[in-house]
């Protein structure tokens, strides 16, 4: 196997197991804070109305409140290693959910389409970086275009509208897989993910 074959194997392997950490993460310790934020609710709701136990349940929100946190900065973490919905429905809807959660202006199209954890995983990744550095909140700034199609056995992601300057963060993510990103436009980055 040549190096390069070999390094874009591992790459995938390392996508791989991303991929299994964020269901880990989200079958296994998250399971059991939501069922223990649910059973300290109950406790929470039939605890005794006498005077006196006012401290009581105070303390009782507030450890409430703090395991909801918990919980929530553990599936923020479990999503930032792979998004539960690129698993779960694919590229386009996960890309659409990031478009919302960052508050950027782009329209999305994406082919529907599977194309391996490791393809997809990176390509979100590059999107996730340029949307990141394209964060303007000045009215009328220019749309993103996020195109997504799968041409010979390779993810092809087109980004238009971005800095020239983010090729460097898509080539980041598409070269440890074999991949490429070249600037197709004044503001075009196209690159190409090989699906595994």
């Amino acid at each position: 196997m040549t190096p390069g074959r070999d390094d874009a194997r591992r790459s995938a392997e390392r996508w791989r197991d991303r991929q299994t950490l964020e269901r880990r993460l989200h079958d296994g310790p998250a399971q059991r804070l939501s069922a223990l934020a649910l059973r300290l609710g109950v406790l929470r709701a039939g605890a005794p109305g006498r005077n006196g136990d006012d401290a009581w349940r105070r303390g009782l929100d507030v450890f409430q409140s703090e395991l909801e946190s918990a919980l929530q900065e553990l599936r923020e973490v479990a999503g930032a290693l792979y998004p539960p919905l690129l698993d779960e429905a694919g590229l386009g809807p996960a890309l659409r959910e990031l478009v919302t959660a960052t508050g950027a202006v782009a329209r999305v199209d994406v082919a529907d389409v599977r194309c391996g954890t490791a393809a997809e995983g990176a390509a979100y990744f590059a999107v996730a970086a340029c949307l990141a550095a394209a964060d303007d909140p000045t009215p009328g700034r220019p749309e993103i275009g996020i195109r997504v199609r799968v041409e010979n056995d390779d993810l092809v992601l087109t980004l238009t509208g971005v800095d020239p300057d983010q090729r460097r963060p898509v080539l980041d993510e598409a070269a440890p897989l074999g991949g490429c990103a070249e600037l197709t436009g004044p503001a075009e980055i196209t690159a190409r993910f090989p699906c595994a």
